[in-house]
């Protein structure tokens, strides 16, 4: 079994019924989080403190969370820093959308509205791969 409150998890998200929705399956789940309201407060974040896996929304004002990604990857290539999961969140869901994700260096993608099973699914198996 998981030890999740060793996996702390960055949730970077702008709109504010999604984030009650997630932050309540995270605490429900058992897992320890940050909230980002932005792509450039979870870039700060990232570079403040470690985190084993981020839920980037793609669809953000400014930095979106494709960019995100891309500036996080080149972060931890410069940096020599460790891997940290991100899976995608959208809610426009369309064909292509979760190659595009994985294309940009997310680990994986979940639609949302999704469903706390899905959910949970997704996360654990992200985590199970960084061995936590």
């Amino acid at each position: 079994m998981t030890d999740k409150s060793k996996a702390h998890i960055l949730l970077v998200e702008d709109y504010k019924a999604n984030v009650l929705v997630a932050t309540a399956l995270l605490e429900e789940f058992g897992y320890d989080y940050t909230v980002a309201g932005n792509g450039q407060e979870a870039l700060q974040l990232i570079k403040d403190r470690p985190f084993d896996l981020v839920l980037m929304d793609v669809q953000m004002p400014g930095i979106d969370g494709y960019e995100a990604t891309h500036f996080i990857r080149q972060w931890e290539q410069e940096r020599g820093h460790g891997h940290v999961a991100i899976i995608g969140m959208t809610a426009h869901a369309l064909t292509g959308d979760r190659e595009r994700c994985l294309a940009v260096g997310m680990d994986d993608y979940i639609a949302k509205p999704f469903h706390p099973d899905e959910f949970k699914a997704k996360l654990e198996q992200q985590l199970a791969k960084l061995g936590l």
